[in-house]
């Protein structure tokens, strides 16, 4: 049995590109019939860390953190809506939609790990923040996801009183960080190689072939 081969998605739960990447990824995956030749493992990105409680609207946060105009933003949620519904994926953008403070979905994410449960809940906070108009840093929220994907809520919420692992992510994201990892989705093969941005299923599949030696 050959190894398998370590797929890392450096990514954020509010971040669309990453949802669409990751989409992306899986199908050709799946095209390829290689689901057990693969190790896929989520890592934290905070593209807001410093983003409040009360958390931002988007279309302000946008035209502030990139300088893009109203104009600019609906043209680009129109390309995300249309590329996540080939995908499968609703977007829902609407005006009064907030940013917000995902620091806590990674902690749970890092505890999802261990049950081998971390891209069911991604997944799952993802729909909830882009097609459920949820907003993720709230405690309710986190709690429903982690019972939808069955893991242990009260045990999980644990972990965010729980000083090491809110330092193990800070760790994981400044390592991350220090290997050059500047924008998300950047998907990282086997540590080896990586690529940055929401690739066509085609791109995934050259790389995941030669990596592989199919």
């Amino acid at each position: 049995m050959k190894e398998k081969l370590k797929i890392d998605i450096v990514s954020d739960v509010v971040c669309p590109w990453c949802t669409i990447g990751y989409k992306r990824l899986e199908k050709a995956i799946n095209e390829l019939g290689i689901q057990d030749r693969v190790n896929i493992e989520w890592q934290p990105f905070e593209l807001n860390p410093n983003m409040p409680a009360e958390g931002q609207n988007v279309q302000e946060h946008i035209a502030e953190k990139y300088g893009a105009t109203l104009e600019q933003q609906k043209e680009s949620q129109q390309q995300m809506t249309e590329a996540g519904a080939e995908l499968g994926f609703t977007f829902d953008y609407f005006d009064n939609m907030r940013m917000v403070n995902t620091f806590e979905a990674h902690v749970l994410l890092d505890y999802a790990k261990k049950f081998g449960k971390q891209t069911e809940l991604k997944m799952r906070l993802t729909k909830a923040f882009f097609s459920e108009r949820k907003d993720v840093s709230k405690k309710e929220v986190l709690k429903e996801a982690l019972l939808d994907v069955g893991l242990n809520a009260n045990e999980a919420l644990e972990q965010l009183n729980n000083e090491e692992a809110r330092k193990a992510i800070k760790t994981t994201e400044a390592f991350w960080q220090s290997a050059g990892v500047r924008s998300v989705p950047t998907v990282v093969f086997n540590r080896k190689s990586a690529v940055t941005g929401a690739q066509p299923i085609d791109v995934f599949k050259q790389v995941l072939t030669e990596m592989l030696e199919l």
